[in-house]
C-alpha cells in the first residue's frame, strides 16, 4: 500500500582502530541484521571502516590501499541485501585524501559524499589529515573497481517513494552556519543522514539532540544522525555511539550511549507527513537556482509502522511532565484569549451553563481565571445550571458543587416547563426524539443569552474542538455562545486539563475527579427502567478514536487507508474491520457537520488543528464524503 513510512536504521558497530577487516566484517553483520529487520536505509558513523581516532595512521599507504579492497569486499559480502548503506571511509582523489560517506546498495557504489567543512579547534585536528570537499561537484572517482560520482552534488532519490529525496552529510557539516542539508532543502531533499564522530562532553548530548531536532524542524524534513561508539581510541577523546533520529522537530528515537556493543536505533519515516507539511507551509521553498545536484537512484520499499510509536491519543502527550506542560500552555492561551474579551467588551459579568460534565467544568474554571486577571472577583462568573427532563441528580449536584468551589455565583433555572410548553405548542406528543432533544438545547440557549442581556455580560461557551469535528451540537443551540473558549481543545485533553487546572484545590480536584469518572451525555432523555443514562460515545463512538481520526484527517489530510494503518498500529484490541466502520461514521458525521462549524462564534486556537472558518478550515458546507468513505473498502 502507499504508506509513505520509510524503515531507516543508525546502526553504531562495535570498532576496532585500525582494524579495517574486523570493522568490515561487523558492519557486514549488521547490515544483514537491518536487512532481516527490513531497514531500508541504514547510517554507520564518520570512517567508521577504518575507524576515526587512527591520527597521522591515515596517511599510511597500507590503510589507504586496504581501505579500497576492503570496501569492494564489504560491497561482494552484501550484495544480496536491499538495504542502502551509508559508511564512512578515507578517500583518496587527486592528490588530496578527503573524509568521505560512501553510499552504496546491493554491491553498487552509488555516490562518494566528501566532508565539506573540516575542524581544526580544540580537540579537533582534521586539517592535517584530510582538504575541505565543499567545492568538490561534477567529479568521479575510481573505488573499489567502480567509477562512481564524486563531489558535494549528489542527492539521492528513491524510486518507489516519489517523495523520499536523501541528502548526506559528515559531522562538522551539521554545525556550521550554512549546513549542506540546508542547500539539499532547498533542492528538494526530504531525508538528511549525518554520519558523525562527535565526542562526548558534559551536556553535549542534550545540545546535539536538539539542534538535529531544531534542524529536522527547520528544514521540514527527516533527519538521521549515527556517531562513533565507545570502541574508539580514548587517547584524548571518549565517544559514546550517540544516534538520534527526528522527524519535523520530533524526536523518533535516541539510543544509549556509551555501549561497547552493536547497536541499532530503528524508526519509520512518514513522508506523507513531511510532503504534507511542505506544501502547507507555502513559504518553504524547494528550490536553488545557483546549485544544481547530479541524482543518484535507489530502491526502498514503504513499509508498516513497527519500531515506530503510533500515540493512541495525539491531543494529549504520554510522559506526565510534558503532560502537565501542554495543560498549562493551553489554559494560559484560553484564559489570555477570554480576557482579552472581557477588556474588550468592558463586561462585568460571563454566563456560563454548568452542566457537572467536562466542558463546562474547564469553561467554568478558565472563566474565573480570566475573570481575576481581568481585575474581576470570581463572583463575576455567573455559573448557571439547568435542570431538564435527562437530568441526573449526580451531575447537577456536581455543577453546583463545582460552581461554589470554584468562586463563581451560582444560579440555577429549570428548563422543563419552558421546554415542555414549546413542545405542547409544537403539538409534539411528548416522547423523546430529536425535537425532545434539541428544544432542550436550544432552550438552554435562550436562557443563558437572555442572562446575558439581564447582567450586561456575555455567554462563555462550553462546546469542545472534538464535538465540532463530529458535529455534536445543537445548531442554534449549545453551537452558539458569545465565545467559546474550548473550541480548539480536543476531548481528550480537556479530561487532562480539568484534573490539572483543579490541582491547586484538595476541594475543585476531589469534584474534577468526580466529574471525570463520569462518560459524557448529554442527558437530554431520562435514565431508561435500569436507570442507564444517555452515553454519547455510544452513539458517535470512543473520543479516544475520534480525536486519533480527527488529529490526522486534520493535522496531516491523510488518506482514509493511510489513517486505517495507522488506527490499526495504535489500537491493537479493536479489529480492522471495526476501525474501519469507526472512521467511516467519523467521515460522514464530519462532512455533514460543517454547516455548524461555517457559522461557529469566536473561540481560541490552541494547538496545530482548528476548526476555525476564519483560521484554518475552509470547507463547502455540502461537500460530499463518498469518494473518503468509499476508499476504505478498495
Amino acid at each position: 500500500m502507499n504508506s509513505g513510512l520509510v524503515r531507516v536504521a543508525a546502526a553504531v558497530p562495535e570498532v576496532a582502530v585500525g582494524n579495517l577487516k574486523i570493522n568490515k566484517e561487523r558492519i557486514a553483520a549488521m547490515i544483514r541484521d537491518a536487512q532481516a529487520k527490513d531497514v531500508s536505509i541504514a547510517a554507520f558513523p564518520e570512517l567508521c571502516i577504518t575507524s576515526y581516532t587512527l591520527g597521522d595512521l591515515f596517511r599510511q599507504r597500507n590503510i589507504l590501499e586496504q581501505g579500497s579492497e576492503v570496501l569492494g569486499e564489504l560491497l561482494e559480502e552484501t550484495k544480496d541485501t536491499t538495504v542502502l548503506c551509508i559508511v564512512g571511509l578515507p578517500v583518496h582523489f587527486s592528490d588530496k585524501l578527503y573524509n568521505a560517506a560512501v553510499v552504496f546498495q546491493s554491491g553498487e557504489i552509488l555516490g562518494v559524499v566528501p566532508k565539506a567543512y573540516i575542524p581544526n579547534y580544540s580537540e579537533y585536528y582534521e586539517q592535517r589529515w584530510f582538504a575541505s570537499g565543499i567545492d568538490v561537484t561534477g567529479e568521479n572517482v575510481t573505488l573499489a573497481g567502480q567509477s562512481v560520482p564524486f563531489g558535494t552534488d549528489i542527492l539521492f532519490e528513491c524510486k518507489q517513494i516519489s517523495e523520499l529525496v536523501l541528502g548526506v552529510e559528515l559531522c562538522e557539516d551539521l554545525w556550521v552556519p550554512f549546513p549542506p542539508h540546508a542547500y539539499q532543502a532547498m533542492a528538494g531533499a526530504t531525508l538528511f543522514v549525518n554520519i558523525s564522530a562527535s565526542n562526548e562532553l558534559a551536556g553535549k548530548r542534550e545540545y546535539r539532540q536538539e539542534m538535529i531536532k531544531q534542524q529536522s524542524s527547520r528544514y521540514v524534513s527527516g533527519f538521521v544522525y549515527v556517531s562513533a561508539g565507545p570502541g574508539e581510541s580514548t587517547t584524548d577523546t571518549v565517544f559514546g555511539g550517540h544516534a538520534v533520529l527526528a522527524e519535523n522537530g520530533n524526536l523518533l528515537a535516541s539510543s544509549e550511549r556509551f555501549s561497547f556493543e552493536a547497536q541499532m536505533s530503528i524508526t519509520e519515516f512518514d513522508l506523507h507527513r513531511l510532503s504534507h507539511d511542505r506544501i502547507l507551509k507555502n513559504t518553504f521553498v524547494a528550490q536553488d537556482p545557483v546549485r544544481t545536484y547530479r541524482r543518484r537512484k535507489f530502491d526502498a520499499q514503504q513499509t508498516v509502522p513497527k519500531y515506530r510509536e503510533i500515540e493512541r491519543l495525539p491531543f494529549v502527550p504520554g510522559d506526565k511532565e510534558q503532560r502537565d506542560a501542554r495543560c498549562d500552555e493551553v489554559f494560559n492561551i484560553q484564559v489570555t484569549a477570554l480576557e482579552r474579551r472581557i477588556r474588550h467588551t468592558h463586561t462585568k459579568r460571563l454566563i456560563i451553563g454548568v452542566s457537572g460534565g467536562l466542558d463546562s467544568a474547564l469553561a467554568l474554571m478558565v472563566a474565573v481565571e480570566a475573570a481575576q486577571r481581568a481585575g474581576l472577583k470570581k463572583s463575576a462568573v455567573l455559573g448557571v445550571v439547568m435542570p431538564g427532563f435527562g437530568s441526573t441528580d449526580e451531575t447537577q449536584d456536581l455543577g453546583r458543587r463545582l460552581t461554589k468551589a470554584t468562586g463563581a455565583e451560582l444560579k440555577e433555572i429549570s428548563i422543563v416547563n419552558a421546554a415542555r410548553a414549546h413542545l405542547k405548542d409544537l403539538g409534539h406528543s411528548g416522547e423523546p426524539d430529536i425535537t425532545y432533544e434539541n428544544a432542550q438545547a436550544r432552550e438552554r440557549t435562550q436562557v443563558l443569552m437572555d442572562l446575558a442581556n439581564q447582567e450586561h455580560g456575555f455567554v462563555v461557551g462550553t462546546g469542545d474542538l472534538s464535538e465540532l469535528a463530529l458535529g455534536f451540537c445543537t445548531y442554534a443551540g449549545d453551537q452558539i455562545s458569545m465565545y467559546g473558549v474550548n473550541s480548539g481543545v480536543a476531548k481528550t485533553l480537556i479530561k487532562e486539563m480539568v484534573l490539572y487546572v483543579s490541582e491547586h484545590s484538595e476541594k475543585l480536584h476531589g469534584i474534577a475527579k468526580e466529574i471525570v469518572a463520569i462518560p459524557p451525555s448529554p442527558e437530554l432523555v431520562p435514565p431508561n427502567e435500569t436507570d442507564e443514562r444517555q452515553d454519547t460515545q455510544k452513539h458517535i463512538g470512543k473520543y479516544d478514536l475520534n480525536d486519533f481520526f480527527m488529529y490526522y484527517v486534520l493535522r496531516f489530510e491523510m488518506s482514509p487507508k493511510k489513517i486505517l494503518l495507522l488506527a490499526q498500529t495504535a489500537y491493537g484490541e479493536y479489529s480492522k474491520n471495526q476501525l474501519r466502520e469507526q472512521l467511516k461514521k467519523f467521515y460522514k458525521r464530519f462532512f455533514a457537520s460543517q454547516f455548524k462549524r461555517s457559522c461557529m462564534p469566536d473561540g481560541p486556537k490552541v494547538g496545530s488543528v482548528s476548526l476555525s472558518p476564519r483560521g484554518d478550515w475552509r470547507m463547502p458546507s455540502d461537500a460530499q464524503a463518498d469518494m473518503w468513505i468509499e476508499s476504505l473498502d478498495e
